[in-house]
């Protein structure tokens, strides 16, 4: 009987032992089981930007319209303004040895518009000089209106991009009244649609302004020290025709 009473004892011992452990594996797996919270995806720039609505279209027309004549007008006065250092020396033996046509083909093997400039001179050369002067002024108007082409578009885009920004703050502003009119109710959630419009448009419309104003005083700064190297190798031409009289 007293070993019966034990192995009972010992029976339900084993018994609780497993009823533990069963407990305890469950614990574990509903703690396993909690749910990790998702991180919340980052807004991307082209989400960013289709929030900014309608007013993005010619936003984005104007952005392109100002990187591309940027680099082109930058690639075309970096071009001109460019010229060998010892090109008027080579005009002046040229001249002094009177071999006219060497100038002359040197002028149109030259790139800038100095040498444009230097070759119509040459032309005229056995003229009075203010007939040669007036000639040789001309065409430095001609290759200056040339270089100075599309550099009126950056400007008027710096004027015009942040007024499309203002349209769009205005838009953001009705969509936000518009929305609360529909709900009535001014929560976050309500208003952050017009919100996300109004500073998208203006900080695009800033931001663009900006790069092409700064882009067109850019160019203009070059453009100002091609000017004056054509102004210099006009006032050199000049002197060498008058050195030969003196």
């Amino acid at each position: 009987m007293f070993n019966s009473i034990l192995l009972q004892i010992v029976s339900n011992g084993a018994a609780a032992a497993t009823q533990i452990t069963d407990t305890a594996h469950a614990a574990a797996a509903q703690l396993t089981q909690v749910p990790v919270p998702v991180k919340q995806d980052s807004l991307s720039l082209l989400d960013l930007i289709m929030k900014g609505g309608f007013v993005m279209i010619p936003m984005g027309i104007l952005s392109v319209i100002t990187i591309y004549f940027f680099f082109e007008r930058l690639m075309t006065i970096s071009k001109a303004s460019k010229m060998d250092v010892n090109f008027m020396n080579h005009i002046k033996d040229y001249i002094h040895n009177g071999n006219l046509d060497a100038a002359k083909a040197l002028c149109k093997n030259t790139t800038a518009p100095a040498a444009r400039m230097i070759e119509k001179g040459i032309s005229r050369i056995g003229k009075p000089i203010k007939e040669i002067e007036e000639s040789m002024e001309a065409v430095g108007k001609l290759e200056i209106n040339r270089l100075e082409k599309n550099l009126s578009v950056l400007s008027l885009i710096g004027r015009i991009a942040p007024i499309f920004g203002f349209i769009g703050t205005i838009a953001g502003v009705i969509k936000i009244f518009y929305d609360i009119s529909l709900t009535d109710n001014i929560s976050i959630g309500v208003i952050s649609s017009g919100l996300y419009q109004k500073m998208i448009t203006s900080a695009s419309g800033l931001l663009i302004g900006l790069i092409a104003f700064i882009g067109y005083y850019i160019l203009n700064a070059m453009l100002d020290k091609t000017i004056n190297k054509m102004e210099t190798a006009s006032v050199q031409f000049l002197d060498i025709l008058h050195g030969p009289g003196k």
